[in-house]
């Protein structure tokens, strides 16, 4: 096996500027190639967080580009929060968040965001009271049952994570048809609507972003994502709540404790 020896006098600039270099044989314009090839090296931690870029000259003149073409790329990766520029010390990379909870407890994103040591925060994009044909059939209801629909993106530390699509059961909770949509869910069937959660069922599976998708965590192409799909019951056994969340795959990793027995 061969071993890639880098000298001592190598610039650590010129190993990056040879793997973010634009291809120009590509009908991809440059901006676009740059602005991917560095956010794939950012979102693996081989540019680490806090670790300092060229600046925009520097760039340029090493890559051959226009200062138009780095600014470009840099202001979009600006946008995708995975750059900031810090006076003096130029322009530094930002990692998104390595987030590893442990699966098998029945908890809300806000409840797990603080359990990582996150603060969560949520932005509503829809909230209606539906009647859906499908969604009736998941909970076991007749197909004029209305549910509470929203649309979410979930947040931890001002971070896009999850685009999460969920229904409520209005015939089993009726009190949600008025929730305000602050705090936890949860905690409202809990407190609120009387009603003891017992379990959830989730499942898991991998899948390229949507064009939504995308624009919410900041994608310029499709990305790997986790879809998490879960019901969740109460004590009686009615199904009060399910989710559609699709979790960006550059932030998650779960961990599982698997017992011999």
């Amino acid at each position: 096996m061969k071993t890639r020896v880098i000298a001592a006098e190598t610039n650590p600039d010129d190993l990056l500027i040879e793997r973010i270099a634009p291809n120009r044989a590509r009908a991809e314009p440059s901006y676009q190639q740059l602005t991917n090839n560095l956010s794939t090296l950012i979102e693996s931690g081989e540019i680490a967080n806090g670790q300092s870029l060229p600046s925009e000259r520097a760039l340029a003149e090493s890559l051959n580009l226009s200062r138009v073409t780095v600014r470009r790329a840099y202001d979009e990766l600006r946008a995708k929060n995975y750059l900031t520029t810090r006076g003096r010390a130029g322009v530094i990379a930002n990692s998104p968040p390595q987030i590893s909870p442990q699966l098998g407890r029945l908890k809300g994103f806000s409840e797990e965001m603080r359990e990582l040591g996150m603060e969560p925060s949520t932005r509503l994009l829809e909230r209606g009271v539906v009647a859906d044909r499908t969604i009736a059939s998941i909970f076991g209801r007749p197909s004029s049952a209305r549910f509470l629909r929203l649309l979410r993106v979930r947040m931890g530390d001002g971070v896009p994570l999850s685009r999460e699509l969920a229904w409520y059961d209005l015939t089993a909770a009726p009190e949600l048809e008025h929730w305000d949509v602050q705090g936890s869910a949860y905690q409202f069937l809990t407190e609120r609507c009387g009603i003891a959660l017992s379990h959830g069922e989730q499942t898991i599976e991998a899948v390229l972003s949507s064009d939504a998708e995308s624009e919410v965590f900041g994608y310029s192409e499709p990305h790997p994502c986790l879809l998490m799909k879960r019901r969740t019951f109460s004590r009686s056994g009615q199904i009060v709540e399910y989710v559609e969340g699709t979790f960006r795959g550059d932030a998650y990793a779960y961990r599982l404790t698997l017992n011999l027995n």
